[in-house]
């Protein structure tokens, strides 16, 4: 069988303005790969992410590189031991994943083995802003079940008070994009406590976190950018109890999978997460978000406009794709 692979980008609308830590967007860049094998087609998509030393271009040319090999037969399994993980592989992996299940008739998560996807909860998330800004962003979202707050270190505590305070029946988890310092860590964990926060994700730099199997910490601990795939396990034990698995980290479904099982292996906690994309990369991740104790697939809500077919959201709901999105 013979596969021909297209690449192209593609740009998507922010709601608003996305902000983080580490900067601000109105937009979104993905790389959409379609895998043909003269019948069927499959799709995947990825975000190319400048803080893991991607750029559009840059991930766009691995996807070519990967043609060849691709032509000759290379499967999913190969992919792995041909591609670093990555933007670049996740899009070529979840691309075969779906041109399989076209293939074969069956859905993805049969061709993996696993349970049928059931509807999952999100958590929609709050970008970085001033105190009261986010205060009334709060509001505006107050009857969503689950908040992520994004961080940055100085004024955290007033962000959360006043997101607590326009959201008193939500469940909160933060984000602080590597922002906070070691002295931040216990301190600010205290008091995160008493607001009732749940999940404290990467409060530092993913070279400096050996400390904080040291620190003291009321709020359990996620690793983000700490955490890409299986290899990472071992060093992440005693300084995070709970891991976010993203594809665009771990390079696929295949490897997020084997990822899942080493988490669990380890008694620490699943979360899902997502760059900013659109459903199609979403889609993937909802077989991930059946073993997570928090789900970050809001991605499509963030955009101005998101593909069609996306992802079917109700409030915080997200239901499986149907297979005309992908699997």
């Amino acid at each position: 069988m013979t596969i021909t692979v297209q690449v192209m980008e593609e740009t998507f609308p922010v709601r608003g303005v996305f902000r983080i830590s580490r900067g601000a967007r109105t937009e979104t860049r993905v790389v959409t790969v379609s895998v043909d094998d003269g019948a069927k087609v499959g799709r995947g998509e990825c975000v190319p992410y400048a803080h893991y030393g991607e750029t559009i271009d840059s991930v766009i040319g691995q996807i070519r590189s990967a043609n060849t090999a691709l032509a000759k037969g290379s499967t999913r399994e190969d992919l792995q031991a041909i591609m670093p993980p990555g933007a670049a592989r996740n899009a070529i992996d979840c691309a075969l994943w779906d041109l399989e299940a076209k293939q074969t008739g069956k859905r993805v998560w049969e061709l993996a083995g696993l349970a049928e996807p059931w509807i999952k909860e999100t958590a929609f998330t709050l970008s970085l802003d001033e105190p009261s800004a986010m205060g009334l962003a709060a509001k505006e979202a107050s009857d969503r079940p689950l908040l992520k707050i994004k961080l940055a270190g100085k004024d955290d505590i007033e962000r959360v008070t006043a997101i607590r305070s326009n959201a008193p029946n939500a469940r909160l988890i933060v984000d602080a994009n590597e922002g906070w310092t070691p002295e931040m860590v216990l301190p600010f964990s205290s008091k995160l406590a008493e607001l009732g926060v749940s999940m404290i994700e990467q409060p530092l730099p993913a070279n400096n976190d050996t400390i904080l199997a040291e620190i003291p910490h009321p709020v359990p601990l996620c690793a983000d950018e700490s955490a890409h795939t299986t290899a990472d396990i071992e060093r992440l034990k005693g300084r995070y109890e709970i891991v976010n698995i993203k594809l665009d980290k771990t390079g696929g479904l295949t490897e997020a999978l084997k990822f899942r099982d080493a988490i669990l292996s380890a008694n620490m906690g699943v979360m899902v997460g997502c760059m900013l994309g659109t459903s199609l990369a979403m889609a993937p991740a909802m077989l991930i978000a059946q073993n997570a104790m928090f789900i970050d697939l809001d991605g499509p809500l963030l955009l101005a406009e998101d593909r069609k077919p996306g992802l079917c959201y109700t409030n915080a709901q997200i239901a499986p794709p149907s297979t005309q999105l992908w699997g």
